[in-house]
């Protein structure tokens, strides 16, 4: 069966930082289409993860996760390490978004 347009252009798997773990990632947390992961907030979806998993996955999955929705709301595709800075900026002005402070918080 010849794929149709949308179904390339909607490809998660054609995002700029997605290999076979990242799109595993979507498939458990119910992501099918870049629509969809635009709707997502990148530490949210980690959280979801991590509890989905029961494991602490490494932080630098969240820099995936805002390379790649970035990505989804039109930004240019760039390395999910050139999020990393705005990540850490991010968790040091809100530590509640960092990822052990949510499973804590009892």
């Amino acid at each position: 069966m010849p794929r149709t347009r949308r179904a390339t252009t909607d490809s998660l798997a054609t995002l700029a930082n997605v290999g076979k773990a990242t799109l595993g990632d979507f498939k458990l947390l119910g992501i099918e289409s870049r629509a969809q992961l635009a709707r997502h907030d990148a530490y949210e979806l980690y959280e979801s993860l991590c509890a989905l998993t029961k494991q602490r996955h490494d932080p630098c999955v969240i820099d995936v996760f805002l390379a790649t929705i970035d990505e989804c709301r039109g930004g240019t595709p760039t390395s999910w390490w050139h999020f990393t800075p705005s990540r850490k900026a991010e968790l040091a002005r809100d530590p509640m978004r960092a990822p052990t402070a949510r499973r804590s918080r009892g």
